[in-house]
């Protein structure tokens, strides 16, 4: 399957980043001269993306004019700019601009390099094994070496049988959540209309045994602090090809 719709999660207040956030939001911050919001909307167009639904907040005019830009994706703006409603509130809300069924989740300030240019995009991967008779979400996934930025937090055990369940000290296989997911949008038909964390679907799912996670290829990075950008850009440096 291809998956033509997404959402992008881009109106956190980046407090981390701070001094450079009081001017700016996060998502436009730029990482070897090109801001992270468009890394990720390059990688979900190169996946067959042509819609995508993006929450603002911090600095929303900003966010507006530069994704006005933008010729692709098309682009649905999810205002929260007189209440912030967390990643999970977020995603509902800019969910209901979409069409019901499938749909890719992105984070906009968690992205990655260093494909392999022989086999397909680790999004265009993520979309075809998504199967929502057996799942309720699939989680791209990185393990902790292929990072940049990253604090060591492991977030799941990913079995054998491609099942995620939450990380505890000890079990095989540990993987970082890579901030991209394919699920279905009927999956939160009966989510409440306020704030709340994603985490509580991220456990059901786990619980039910409809957590799935999928290996990112290549090297990925977040840029929580001014000083992870020097670390993001040698990253980049070193990933990806020449000329």
């Amino acid at each position: 399957m291809s998956i033509s719709n997404a959402m992008v999660l881009a109106a956190g207040l980046g407090t981390r980043l701070r001094p450079i956030t009081n001017t700016m939001p996060k998502p436009l911050v730029t990482i070897a001269g090109k801001p992270m919001i468009d890394y990720v909307l390059d990688l979900l167009v190169e996946a067959g993306v042509t819609r995508a639904a993006v929450n603002v907040h911090h600095f929303a005019d900003r966010m507006e004019a530069h994704l006005a830009q933008r010729h692709a994706p098309e682009i649905l703006i999810s205002d929260e700019r007189d209440a912030l409603m967390n990643s999970g509130g977020g995603l509902v809300k800019g969910l209901k601009l979409l069409p019901e069924g499938p749909v890719l989740v992105m984070n906009a300030d968690l992205f990655w390099v260093g494909e392999s240019a022989d086999k397909p995009s680790n999004l265009t991967r993520l979309a075809a094994a998504f199967d929502a008779e057996r799942m309720d979400m699939l989680l791209l996934c990185v393990r902790d070496e292929d990072t940049t930025g990253h604090n060591g937090k492991k977030d799941f055990s990913l079995g054998a049988d491609g099942k995620l369940t939450r990380y505890a000290e000890g079990l095989s296989n540990p993987v970082v959540y890579a901030g991209a997911i394919a699920l279905h949008s009927r999956l939160f038909a009966d989510a409440p209309d306020d704030a709340f964390n994603l985490n509580i679907y991220f456990d059901r799912a786990a619980e039910n045994g409809r957590l799935h996670g999928l290996l990112l290829d290549g090297h990925w990075m977040t840029v929580g602090t001014p000083e992870a950008i020097g670390e993001a850009e040698a990253a980049i440096r070193r990933h990806q090809p020449e000329g």
